[in-house]
């Protein structure tokens, strides 16, 4: 899949489902998609600028910013850079962000 043509509308419908991160061959986290976010601002390609929010059930554990395989059942893999956000109520929020 061509990342440059996802847009936030694309995500719009997944808010709320889980996806599975895959940190690395043996460790994978569900990761509910909890935030799509269309900022404005500049970008060189069609769509407007956007990011994506993850939650996992971490709670006292997180990986360090990279380039994960984001696996959704129905829509298939994404290589995304990712960054940690910092630990909810909930667990520990990783954050794409398509520029």
């Amino acid at each position: 899949m061509d990342i440059s043509l996802l847009s936030a509308n694309k995500f719009n419908s997944m808010l709320n489902r889980v996806f599975v991160i895959k940190f690395s061959e043996e460790i994978q986290h569900d990761a509910e998609l909890i935030s799509v976010t269309e900022f404005d601002s500049y970008s060189p390609l069609q769509r407007t600028p956007f990011s994506l929010v993850f939650r996992t059930q971490q709670k006292d554990e997180y990986y360090e910013q990279g380039i994960f395989n984001i696996i959704h059942p129905e829509e298939g893999n994404l290589e995304l850079f990712l960054t940690p956000l910092g630990f909810d109520e909930v667990g520990m929020k990783y954050e794409a962000v398509f520029s």
